[in-house]
């Protein structure tokens, strides 16, 4: 590449730049080209437009029967009459004042013709806003004449082929630096990337990083091709007069959008505000609340007739209720929050939320009852139906239960409060806790020996209180046997099954070695060569299955 081209590349490259701050800076202008004194007053103007298409003034007043647009179109088909006269001079332009109006004339044409009400939009006198006019169209029939000399059109064909030529030159780089990045990436690729990951769990391993970038420099390639292009294509129109106008509306098709954007947000600013400080205030206020509640908890603040056990359930209850009022008092401030399709979402998300939530507000409302009923709490042995574990969660849905099985059972909160509940931890801790067991023994056994045996087994279980003693009912009187009903207090309540298992052992030994029978279940036996249904451990050394006894009576006549 010589000297010449480089500088000539240099050259376009510095005039691209130049032309695109200057097509942005001519959008802005033209953006706010409206005269300020129509908008002071609130009046629209209507543009009439000179021979580059460009705004010479504003019409702002009809006269007669046309309209403010009527006159400025029909001043704009005259500016291009004149334009089109090919002995047009501007010193054939000139000022008439007529009995109400000062006119611009040209020849045989009226121009334009301005009226007090014209002059009072400026507040300036009808000669002064003529001359204005006079000045402003000449100036533009001038600049067309300029424009589409013949030097000016070759100058414009050398221009757009350096610009295309420094497009290309752009377009060859681009490529060459996409290409150089993806070979340097292959080449260090063990080096740049490593698995991204937090001790055992890997979020991106070096594979899939090397993806997310390959797909990143694609998207990056695509957005300076496509703005490159953008560049390239408003450059070009906007260098010949005819195509000048496409330069512009592609300009707008891009910059309007990203305007009213920033347009919006500029607008938004107060309300982004006022949410920020009704957000900020109310979470300070819930975590006030907390605090409040977790001192209550603790038992550190006593309220009369609030029990501690309900500091959490109402704090989550007040919570939900903050957060609901903190949402009404940001909802008019959200963008669109006025519009009817806001409105209609937030109706059908409404309707949708109470069809399909009846069941998941009806196991609500009873979790709540069963917060303030109190009828168990976390670490309870309770009762649920056939249901019976210890309590290991309790939430305004459902109660967790765990089974001496270990297994985790779920119970709707509706479902907890239709049955009934047995708490056996309640008065465990304080009066004990009665446990019980029925044993069914003969009638030939003495009930004060049954009693005694009872009670010496319960007396021996461990986890059974020696204080108050434990006692004995009978219960019924059987066909054949007696039952007997031997109850205890314990403070244990989540061993139960324990407590059941070594009382029940206890009462064995004892009626075993006090050679009491257990007639349960039923027994029928003739003890007649019969063995006792003691175990053989309990009976004594010498003791001998007895025999049939066989009786025999002599007849005295034979």
């Amino acid at each position: 590449m010589t000297r010449f081209n480089k500088i000539v590349l240099r050259g376009s490259f510095f005039v691209l730049i130049f032309h695109l701050f200057g097509l942005a800076a001519f959008a802005q202008n033209d953006s706010t080209a409206v005269d300020r004194e129509g908008l002071r007053k609130g009046i629209q103007g209507f543009p009439v437009l000179g021979i580059m298409n460009d705004t010479i003034f504003y019409v702002y007043i009809k006269m007669g029967t046309s309209t403010p647009s009527e006159r400025a179109k029909h001043i704009t088909e005259k500016i291009r009459r004149l334009y089109e006269d090919p002995n047009f001079s501007v010193d054939s332009l000139t000022i008439v004042e007529s009995e109400y109006t000062v006119d611009l004339v040209y020849r045989d044409i009226i121009v334009t013709s301005v009226s007090p009400p014209d002059a009072a939009i400026y507040d300036l006198s009808l000669y002064e806003i003529a001359e204005e006019a006079k000045r402003r169209i000449s100036q533009s029939i001038k600049n067309g004449i300029e424009e589409y000399k013949l030097s000016k059109l070759l100058f414009r064909i050398l221009y757009t082929g350096i610009v295309l030529l420094v497009a290309l030159f752009l377009y060859w780089l681009l490529n060459k630096g996409y290409k150089r990045v993806l070979k340097y990436l292959s080449l260090h690729r063990d080096k740049l990337l490593k698995n991204l990951s937090y001790k055992d769990y890997t979020f991106l391993t070096a594979e899939q990083e090397l993806r997310v970038i390959l797909i990143f420099l694609r998207g990056v390639r695509l957005f300076l091709w496509v703005v490159l292009g953008y560049a390239v294509l408003s450059i070009g129109f906007s260098i010949f007069p005819l195509t000048r106008g496409w330069a512009d509306a592609l300009l707008g098709l891009v910059w309007s959008p990203f305007r009213s954007i920033f347009l919006a947000i500029w607008d938004y600013l107060p309300n982004l505000v006022t949410i920020l400080v009704i957000f900020i205030v109310m979470r300070f206020f819930i975590r006030f609340v907390r605090y409040i509640f977790l001192e209550i908890e603790a038992e550190k603040l006593k309220l009369s007739g609030f029990h501690s056990d309900w500091a959490m359930p109402t704090y989550s209850i007040v919570r939900v209720l903050l957060y609901a009022f903190t949402l009404v008092l940001i909802f008019p401030h959200l963008p669109g929050s006025d519009s009817n399709v806001f409105r209609g979402v937030s109706v059908f998300i409404g309707i949708l939320f109470s069809l399909g939530s009846s069941t998941a507000i009806a196991n609500m409302v009873a979790g709540l009852v069963i917060t303030y009923m109190r009828p168990f709490k976390i670490g309870d042995r309770i009762k649920i139906g056939d249901i019976a574990g210890i309590v290991l969660e309790k939430t305004l849905l459902v109660t967790r239960v765990r089974t001496i099985k270990n297994e985790e059972i779920t119970i709707p909160n509706s479902s907890v409060l239709s049955g009934n509940t047995v708490n056996f931890s309640t008065l465990a801790k304080t009066e004990g806790l009665i446990i019980n067991t029925t044993v069914t023994i003969g009638y030939d056994v003495l009930w004060r020996d049954t009693h005694a045996a009872l009670i010496e087994a319960a007396m021996r279980t461990d986890l059974v209180l020696k204080e108050p003693s434990p006692f004995v009912f009978q219960t019924s009187l059987d066909d054949f046997y007696v039952s007997y009903q031997i109850n205890a207090y314990s403070r244990e309540s989540i061993g139960m099954a324990r407590v059941y298992s070594e009382l029940h052992q206890n009462i064995q030994d004892v009626f075993f070695e006090r050679g009491i029978e257990i007639m349960s279940p039923h027994y029928r036996a003739a003890r007649d060569g019969n063995m006792s249904t003691i175990p053989a451990n309990y009976l004594p050394e010498d003791y001998k299955v007895p025999a049939f006894n066989v009786k025999t009576e002599q007849n005295k006549d034979v």
